[in-house]
């Protein structure tokens, strides 16, 4: 196949170049996947049973603590604002 050239983008471009483009996007595709299951199954440290317990108990206390505040705040600025609403109705 000869490829003839042009001055305008986009004329006498072969099929063969647009292949080869699909073919190397694949390949960094195929090359990225490869190096993620190869980081995560060899270099990434899992924590054990007894560690990830532990974490979710921190998380769920944690949780259980910002929404008490939360809740606790939210009636504060209630009883607050249902104040100054008698007020001056």
């Amino acid at each position: 196949m000869v490829e003839h050239w042009s001055p305008k983008p986009g004329v006498g471009r072969s099929s063969r170049s647009s292949r080869a483009k699909y073919y190397k996007i694949n390949m960094k595709i195929k090359l990225y996947i490869e190096e993620s299951y190869k980081e995560l199954t060899q270099k990434v440290t899992w924590p054990t049973w007894q560690e990830l317990q532990s974490s979710s108990i921190v998380v769920m206390v944690a949780s259980l603590i910002i929404a008490m505040l939360i809740f606790l705040m939210d009636s504060s600025f209630s009883n607050i604002m249902e104040f100054i609403y008698g007020l001056f109705y």
